[in-house]
């Protein structure tokens, strides 16, 4: 296959590894959105002096402070697990893109050249 005819297969690829980046860097802002709600929930956990609630399946419950805190703490680090992994995946999806993206840029480059020789 010549680099002319690998061109609209790149092309496509790198479209593909771009959608997956927008997906990822959602999935990403999702999971911080809801890291930052844990992080406030600990720190309104740590100034209170009395009772504390959960909500839960839409049902305020009366939970222990600790209990509770200790349950947010998990969260938070799985949650913040999960943003890491997320991260590796982007950086690689960006590495990936920003190679086709020069192989693409050096075929068209190639293409325009052969055609100025032909003129």
């Amino acid at each position: 296959m010549t680099k002319q005819e690998e061109l609209p297969q790149k092309i496509q690829e790198l479209q593909a590894f771009e959608q997956n980046l927008q997906s990822l860097i959602l999935q990403k802002q999702t999971l911080q959105v809801e890291l930052n709600e844990i992080m406030n929930a600990l720190e309104e956990i740590s100034k209170s002096s009395g009772e504390v609630y959960k909500i839960l399946a839409g049902v305020m419950l009366k939970s222990s402070p600790l209990g509770l805190k200790k349950e947010l703490e998990e969260k938070k680090k799985i949650i913040s697990l999960r943003v890491s992994s997320i991260e590796r995946q982007e950086s690689l999806l960006q590495k990936k893109s920003s190679e086709l993206r020069e192989d693409i840029s050096n075929i068209m480059s190639t293409e325009s050249k052969g055609k100025d020789k032909k003129n």
